[in-house]
């Protein structure tokens, strides 16, 4: 679908899920992949893993997919990747996100889940950029994400859809990870609006409700995975250490290049992680 069309999910009485199914048939017609096992969304710093997971089978333009769009930030390619894994797993990933702060709504927000659910892939892996709220953190470091506080005041979830989001982010995929990297480190995920960065005060709010991590995604794709029956798994590259906490002011242009420092490593370990799921 070409970006001057305009988008299904636009439409309040579209549905949602029918629209990830187009989406879905769209994929398998591109790629000529039927079904895939596994999908990744690759945040940034996280791009290159992409080219280490596997054979890449097919890329394709997100934007002649149904219902997606040209991504808005520097750090995610606008694609679409079916990548078929030594062990004969067949990989979406993701390199096309739709952030909140864009102001498309939660619909589109999602959209990319919802797609790899109907794809049928049953294990969803979020990885995103985010700033740390843990002194002891340094830029560059992985983390697991452990849980996560949605304060965007929104959700993914229409109507009377009550989905229970205990163990959200799974513990099995956890220890597995935890397998391939004994050092990993965890934190609860607190998703802002955005687009501009949390003020000290605000991270320091997020410190006291139990925050470790804060950022701009992940929290509403997870509740949409989760409603699709998906297994979570998600990962967070320190980018920077959070605003008071770290003492200089932030950019994102740091974010970007911390990511560029740390992609070879952490690109590395999430190929790892994914052989072993």
């Amino acid at each position: 679908m070409s970006e001057t069309h305009s988008n299904p999910l636009d439409d309040p009485n579209a549905n949602p899920f029918e629209v990830a199914a187009d989406a879905a048939a769209d994929i398998a017609r591109l790629t000529g992949v039927e079904k895939h096992d596994i999908a990744l969304t690759l945040g940034s710093g996280w791009g290159k893993a992409a080219d280490i997971i596997g054979e890449t089978t097919a890329t394709i333009p997100a934007t002649e997919v149904t219902g997606f769009s040209k991504p808005a930030l520097e750090g995610h390619v606008g694609t679409l990747r079916s990548i078929r894994t030594p062990d004969g797993k067949n990989v979406l990933v993701i390199g096309a996100r739709t952030h909140y702060y864009e102001g498309h709504g939660v619909r589109r927000v999602v959209h990319s889940v919802r797609t790899a659910a109907a794809t049928g892939a049953e294990i969803m892996v979020l990885t995103n950029g985010a700033g740390g709220v843990r002194e002891t953190w340094t830029p560059g470091q992985p983390v697991l994400i452990s849980d996560h506080i949605n304060l965007t005041a929104d959700s993914p979830l229409e109507g009377a859809t009550f989905i229970d989001l205990t163990d959200l982010y799974s513990q099995r995929l956890r220890d597995i990870a935890r397998g391939v990297d004994p050092s990993l480190d965890e934190g609860v995920y607190t998703q802002f609006r955005g687009p501009h960065y949390e003020t000290p005060a605000e991270v320091q709010m997020a410190k006291h409700i139990g925050g470790h991590i804060v950022g701009m995604s992940t929290a509403l794709e997870a509740i949409a995975a989760r409603e699709a029956g998906m297994e979570i798994l998600g990962f967070s590259l320190i980018t920077n250490l959070a605003a008071g906490i770290q003492k200089t002011p932030l950019s994102h242009a740091e974010v970007i290049e911390a990511g560029r420092e740390a992609e070879p490593v952490i690109s590395a370990l999430l190929a790892r992680v994914v052989e072993a799921l």
